[in-house]
């Protein structure tokens, strides 16, 4: 396996992939000029908090990308951009015919696995710290697994997670559910702060596979989730 970090502006990947050569950093570079270029005529793309409806025909694919799921997730677009450049890196590579790769920007993975492998579970618990992990068994397709967290990293949350955990088909997706969800982690409690949590979850569980829900002494999960396996404590760079 090769491994590689490639930074461009904001754009923090760590690569692991089978493939030799992929010109991943150019398209990333193609993707992140593609949405500059926007933003630079389209404002509200940046500074929106809530979904845009846009009517141009032809759109650069990260821009209807992130378009279609933030009106899924009922979020602003550039809570979806992580994940989307994690998800189009990946498809980049299933097209260079990776059968083993991850992608992860920022914290928001888009993955393909031909063999088990740990992905880690960073929410900074006061009880189960940063020694858990998802054990993934090898799969064929694309997933996503996405973060959100009311404490950890730079991100807008109006929550009180210590880590929403998303997994979908979509890394896109995966990203925008999780700050969607992330945000309703509120209550007196952290049981209310769960629960009000899986309640909204339940309005998006046809478009998620499965959800992690940490906040304080509470955990909460919804739908199908991989084997959680204890680790040995890991740390990232935020």
């Amino acid at each position: 396996m090769n491994y590689q970090e490639i930074n461009l502006g904001e754009t923090h990947i760590r690569l692991k992939t089978d493939l030799h050569k992929h010109d991943l950093k150019d398209y990333i570079f193609s993707l992140r000029s593609d949405l500059k270029h926007y933003i630079a005529k389209n404002q509200d793309f940046l500074l929106s908090l809530e979904p845009l409806k846009l009517h141009e025909e032809s759109l650069p694919p990260i821009i209807k990308k992130m378009n279609e799921t933030s009106n899924i997730s009922d979020v602003g677009p550039m809570a979806c951009v992580a994940g989307t450049i994690s998800e189009l890196s990946l498809n980049h590579l299933i097209k260079n015919n990776t059968k083993c790769s991850t992608v992860e920007n920022g914290g928001d993975i888009a993955l393909i696995n031909d063999e088990t492998i740990l992905c880690g579970i960073y929410s900074n618990n006061k009880i189960i710290g940063n020694e858990i992990a998802f054990k993934l068994k090898p799969r064929k397709k694309a997933l996503g697994i996405c973060t959100s967290s009311g404490k950890i990293g730079h991100s807008i949350s109006f929550g009180k997670s210590d880590s929403v955990t998303i997994l979908s088909k979509s890394a896109s997706l995966a990203d925008g559910l999780a700050t969607r969800i992330a945000n309703d982690v509120n209550g007196e409690t952290s049981q209310d702060k769960i629960s009000n949590a899986l309640e909204t979850a339940e309005n998006y569980k046809e478009y998620f596979d499965g959800a992690l829900l940490i906040s304080e002494n509470n955990i909460g999960t919804i739908g199908r989730l991989p084997k959680i396996v204890e680790t040995n404590e890991f740390n990232i760079k935020i």
